[in-house]
Parts: C-alpha cells; structure tokens; sequence
C-alpha cells in the first residue's frame, strides 16, 4: 500500500504541475480545501488520470468525494476497484 501511496502522490504532482515534493503530502491530509488545497477542476484531471492508469470505472460524485478525501482513502478505492493490467 506505501508504493501505492507513493505512486498516487507522485501522479498528482504530475497531473497539476504542482511544485511540491511528494514527501510533503501526508498521507491522511485532506486533498482539497485546508490541506492541499485542490479545487473541482483539479478533481476532474485527476479522475481522468486515474481512470487511464488504473483502469477504473467512471467515478460518480458522490464516490469521488469519498474517495479523494486524501491519499490514503484514494489509495484505499484504487487497490479495490482498479482493472488488472
């Protein structure tokens, strides 16, 4: 699962252009508002990002939200519902 983790952080610093070491997310920080402070137009690039790495099924709202809460909740959704390559 820290590889996982790793390779989440390592995406979304790719995906937003962020300029951020991946080392400085914490893995249970909240993405969006007061941690990362992602926005809804950074969700949608990353969800697109993650349906081609790992070969998810469209994400709906709701689950997005859950989901993307921090690394660690969306490393939890990748490992379950992620396609075999």
């Amino acid at each position: 699962m820290d590889t996982l983790r790793a390779e989440l952080k390592a995406l979304i610093i790719e995906t937003l252009s962020l300029k951020v070491a991946p080392e400085a997310i914490e893995d249970e920080a909240p993405l969006f508002g007061e941690g990362l402070g992602l926005d809804s137009l950074d969700a949608l690039e990353l969800v697109v990002a993650l349906e081609y790495r790992y070969k998810l099924a469209q994400l709906d709202e709701a689950t997005s939200r859950a989901a993307f809460a921090s690394v660690a909740t969306l490393a939890d959704y990748v490992s379950t519902h992620r396609q075999a390559p």
